[in-house]
């Protein structure tokens, strides 16, 4: 099976046509599923590359997680296709980083919650035009992010990317919400215990007073 890319429908699928598009997939109709893979493979996309790191990693762990949702599709049994999507997607990633032995490479748009929203760590369509000191701290982020243990870095991927609710990201990690709650605690702590030794580079209202 072969995942369609740059094809979209003007309208972006309601919650009948959803359904409809289910049945019809579990039923075997392939053309059915591709319109639910046109839905929804920007999103699944973004997930994986900020996981992965690279295009070509990202492509790859989506490819795969569309084939096995293809295979396992006669197992959905309803409740959000998209949480279900997504967990598939997050565990061919994992798949991938354990069969090349490495944490993944990614960005992270913004931090919330306790530590407000970062906007100054956005990511979206670097170029040539980025100033040198730009290009260090997304540096110094990226050497934060691979420091974070897997679970750590995709909850924070999920939520504080992507935007996830709570309970979806524990949906798609197959865990607790106090776990993923725990998790992005843990990961939002390291994250800005280790922003801080790349200070200098920081917007001052980021640094810590001490």
């Amino acid at each position: 099976m072969k995942v369609l890319r740059g094809l979209r429908d003007d309208q972006p699928l309601t919650f009948m046509d959803e359904e409809k598009l289910i049945n019809q997939a579990q039923k075997g109709d392939l053309t059915a599923f591709n319109r639910l893979v046109l839905e929804y493979q920007n999103m699944a996309y973004s997930v994986a590359y900020r996981i992965m790191g690279d295009p070509a990693s990202s492509e790859d762990a989506m490819q795969e997680a569309f084939i096995s949702a293809y295979k396992a599709i006669k197992r959905f049994r309803g409740g959000s296709f998209k949480s279900w999507l997504m967990r598939i997607v997050t565990n061919s990633c994992y798949d991938e980083l354990r069969r090349r032995k490495r944490r993944p490479q990614s960005s992270l748009d913004e931090l919330t919650d306790e530590y407000g929203d970062f906007d100054f760590m956005a990511t979206d369509n670097p170029g040539p035009e980025k100033s040198q000191t730009g290009q260090e701290l997304m540096q110094a982020i990226e050497e934060c992010l691979q420091s974070l243990p897997d679970d750590q870095r995709i909850a924070a991927v999920l939520r504080d990317v992507e935007g996830y609710e709570y309970k979806e990201i524990a949906d798609i990690m197959s865990t607790s919400l106090g776990t993923v709650k725990s998790r992005l605690y843990r990961a939002r702590n390291s994250l800005q215990e280790c922003l801080q030794r790349f200070g200098e580079l920081l917007p001052l209202e980021y640094r810590l007073n001490v």
